[in-house]
């Protein structure tokens, strides 16, 4: 069920077209709140409005923001315009697109014609917080210009102008365009599936490296296989069926309290060691500490990684020092890369990785 409040909007803390931060007064108090105007119109100073206050109740990963549901002081009017594929089908925030693959897409033809990635390099992480260290592993150190496109799934948050982190890397150039995919929306692309937005970032967005990790969040229950994470599984057997060659980011971690992360995650071992059909190169970070080396090598046998993959250790540390000197932040889960220095490390190995892999 969904927890509904009334609210009045007090302040418009950051507006765009595709997300507004707003101010609210909501039973006496004042919180924060997200507003998509492609779902419920653009909000003004004054507007009365419904929020979803939910996953702030349940006290879930939101960052303490609710959602605004609808505008009671005012109804969005806007132009048919083009396209006819729906996104969050059969609910009532379905929205129409217009799909990178359908027959009034201008890129319709270039979809239709596809042939093969022709080992495009695919980098395949699970937590979104992963996106910029892998984008920095990219482009740090490297003398050739790379045209790094992100590929954002469904498995977590559905919003791409949520992330603050793909407006920054957009805005400083290190990412050069976006695509969301299934029911993911607000890319410069929207697709019907992975494939096609795979197809699309290297049809369209001329990709020499194409980053896919889900949106900001992930749902896992504790349990082995109730995880959005093991997506990464099937993203690579789609980029070695369209022609790619993928390259997966473990998830690694020495500072996340609850044991089923430590070292290699147990997500990043069912993925990789039961999932994932097809063999991918496994970017892992060099690492000082010698008991984390030997943990995240055995816990790797165990899974029979070494045997279905190519593993590869790498330096990730330039792409933390890239992104300190563009001055972009990075965590994940509340942590720092000097409070968790592998999980960040790995995503810039694979970035780096990647990048030596373009022709």
């Amino acid at each position: 069920m969904i927890t509904w409040k009334k609210g009045k909007v007090i302040r418009i803390i950051d507006s765009s077209e595709q997300i507004q931060e707003l101010e609210v007064e909501c039973e006496g108090t004042t919180c924060l709140a997200w507003n998509y105007p492609s779902l419920s119109g653009e909000a003004v100073v004054g507007d009365l409005v419904y929020l979803n206050t939910t996953a702030v109740q349940l006290k879930l990963g939101t960052g303490g923001y609710h959602f605004v549901i609808a505008n009671l002081s005012r109804i969005q009017e806007n132009e048919p315009g083009p396209g006819h594929i729906m996104k969050l089908r059969y609910t009532p925030y379905q929205l129409k697109v217009l799909s990178v693959e359908e027959e009034e897409s201008p890129y319709h033809d270039d979809i239709k014609e596809f042939t093969s990635l022709e080992g495009t390099p695919v980098v395949v992480g699970t937590l979104h917080s992963m996106l910029a260290p892998a984008a920095a592993g990219c482009v740090a150190g490297k003398e050739k210009e790379l045209r790094v496109v992100y590929v954002m799934t469904d498995g977590a948050a559905l919003p791409l102008p949520l992330s603050r982190m793909v407006r920054t890397l957009k805005k400083k150039g290190i990412i050069a365009g976006t695509v969301t995919t299934g029911h993911a929306f607000g890319g410069d692309l929207e697709s019907v599936n992975i494939y096609s937005g795979l197809i699309a970032a290297y049809q369209v967005l001329k990709a020499d490296v194409i980053i896919v990790t889900m949106g900001p969040g992930i749902v896992g229950t504790g349990t082995k296989w109730g995880t959005t994470a093991l997506e990464q599984g099937e993203i690579i057997n789609a980029a070695n069926i369209l022609g790619g060659r993928p390259v997966a980011v473990p998830r690694i971690s020495f500072a996340d309290p609850r044991p089923r992360h430590q070292g290699v995650s147990h997500h990043t071992l069912t993925a990789l060691g039961q999932v994932a059909l097809r063999e991918a190169v496994i970017a892992l970070p060099e690492l000082d500490n010698t008991q984390q080396r030997d943990l995240i090598k055995k816990q790797l046998e165990q899974a029979g990684i070494f045997d279905r993959h190519r593993v590869v250790f790498r330096d990730g540390s330039p792409a933390l020092g890239y992104l300190s000197e563009m001055g972009i932040r990075v965590s994940s889960m509340g942590r720092k890369p000097s409070t968790d220095p592998a999980f960040f490390l790995a995503a810039g190995a694979a970035g780096s990785i990647a990048a030596d892999l373009c022709k």
